[in-house]
């Protein structure tokens, strides 16, 4: 009998044995392509032998340095690489265990950041519906995701959700783009002057909607009509970058194709490709400067921040990503990804849309592709897929309450950046099996 709490208690998962490439190999024996790389974690697969190598090193040298006593030189050397890559403006690393720590982080230092230059009635943030921002209760409170908020609605901070950017399912007949992304964006205004500007510290989102909504992109324009009401009201951005950053759409910053500049980003998963846990939250100088220039103390910490290890191993995961050219090659081989899903999948029935970027893609499942209809929930054809693959050796993410936390599902992919040709055709084939298992086409 086991003593570990799992998932889900009523089901047993295999034991993962060990790592191939892009491969996880249970104990006896079975192949599973990682075509989620997790979830959206492995971006160099399970065996890569420099992030091996770096870790055994740091471990003969320094594993572990508590950041109130000592920095150490991986944390040094790591933000130094993040910040020659970061947003303009963007010149501090603060370094933790994983997403929802690093939501956590951001959330807290824009709130001490108004406390620090003198404008302490500012308390509320405003995000949107269909996203994810973490589990910890201030990321789940901003997180606009129905399902995971319910049982923990009483104990979470007061937060506004306004529409996502969802062209599928909200852009009107014969609206532009581009009049889509400003009248979605006009809604954060809105919402700002409703509540009161001098009460809202800041506006998050994910730049690419990741795991509650799969890989939902922004149309043309609207982050940076979103940039110009935070500057307007002289609030925060915040970018959730924990799954779609660190070269998952095919720059290592998400936001690089919006042209927008946060003021607080977030990045874990793919940061540590699943070496090691580690998670950071960077931030603005000004932010940075207000607290050095006040009290000095960030009123926040965890035990593991910084942990050198961790550092080590995400120092070479982020070398690989940028002068190693993977963040160039998940460009590539997305749009590579991307045309193998539209040649298999671009006319099927119950598959009513396609989106993404780079190795970040999303297949919305639909009852009929011409009316948009949804499956009914209680049919749970997101489980039913996620089983048949995972039985076809494809592991994916799918996931239900697509369109608003209880209706609608899909299924997000999220493979390791190194897969080849090959590798992506085995991927939509098993793909086809499983869809073709559950959905009888």
């Amino acid at each position: 009998m086991s003593h570990v709490f799992p998932r889900h208690t009523k089901s047993a998962p295999p034991r993962a044995q060990r790592g191939d490439g892009p491969y996880l190999i249970d104990a006896d024996g079975k192949r599973y392509l990682d075509g989620s790389g997790g979830a959206a974690v492995s971006c160099l697969g399970h065996s890569d032998p420099d992030v091996i190598a770096a870790i055994k090193a740091q471990v003969d040298t320094l594993p572990f340095a508590h950041t109130g006593f000592f920095t150490s030189a991986p944390a040094e050397a790591l933000a130094d690489r993040l910040i020659a890559h970061a947003p303009d403006g963007i010149e501090r690393v603060y370094f933790v265990s994983g997403g929802s720590e690093a939501m956590e982080a951001a959330l807290k230092l824009a709130r001490q950041y108004f406390l620090e230059i003198g404008q302490p009635e500012r308390h509320r943030f405003i995000a949107r519906r269909q996203s994810y921002h973490g589990n910890t209760l201030g990321a789940l409170a901003t997180g606009g995701n129905a399902w995971r908020r319910a049982p923990f609605a009483p104990m979470l901070i007061e937060t506004s959700h306004i529409a996502p950017c969802y062209e599928y399912r909200d852009r009107a007949a014969g609206e532009t783009r581009e009049d889509y992304g400003r009248r979605v964006a006009d809604e954060l205004e809105a919402e700002i002057l409703r509540v009161g500007p001098e009460q809202v510290i800041g506006f998050v989102a994910e730049p690419v909607v990741g795991a509650t909504a799969g890989a939902v992109p922004p149309v043309p324009g609207y982050f940076k009509r979103i940039r110009e009401i935070c500057d307007r009201y002289g609030i925060l951005l915040i970018l959730d970058e924990v799954m779609c950053g660190m070269g998952r759409t095919g720059t290592l910053f998400a936001c690089e194709q919006d042209g927008v500049r946060p003021d607080i980003v977030t990045i874990a998963k793919g940061l540590g490709a699943g070496y090691q846990p580690i998670g950071a939250m960077l931030c603005s100088q000004t932010i940075y400067a207000a607290v050095a220039a006040g009290s000095g103390l960030f009123q926040h910490g965890h035990t593991y921040m910084g942990h050198p290890t961790a550092c080590a191993a995400a120092d070479t995961v982020v070398h690989k990503l940028t002068d190693g050219g993977l963040t160039d090659r998940a460009a590539r081989m997305g749009e590579t990804l991307a045309a193998a899903l539209e040649g298999a999948f671009g006319r099927h029935p119950h598959v009513g849309d396609i989106r993404g970027r780079g190795m970040f893609r999303g297949l919305e499942i639909v009852a009929d592709r011409e009316t948009k209809a949804p499956f009914p929930p209680e049919r749970a054809v997101h489980r039913d897929i996620k089983r048949a693959c995972f039985d076809a050796g494809l592991i994916c993410y799918p996931m239900g309450g697509t369109i608003d936390g209880r209706n609608g599902d899909h299924v997000l992919l999220a493979p390791p950046f190194i897969l080849d040709e090959a590798q992506i055709d085995e991927l939509v084939g098993k793909l086809d099996t499983a869809l073709a298992e559950v959905l009888g086409t």
